[in-house]
């Protein structure tokens, strides 16, 4: 199962990006970041990561 942000909590640090194995996670609109599901490998290093706490698997 794939990780999701959620972009209402997200502050659009960067830190996930930054850190994901698998380069899945890029930047939209406002600096908000968006997870590709289909390249996540659910590894949590994102989740781990976060300032915030706005990334969980995806449901």
């Amino acid at each position: 199962m794939a990780h999701r942000i959620n972009e209402d909590i997200c502050i659009g640090c960067g830190t996930c990006e930054a850190i994901c194995p698998v380069s899945c996670i890029s930047e939209v609109d406002g600096g908000k970041r968006r997870i590709d599901e289909d390249q996540c490998i659910d590894c949590g290093a994102c989740a781990g990561a976060c300032p915030v706490e706005c990334i969980a698997p995806a449901e």
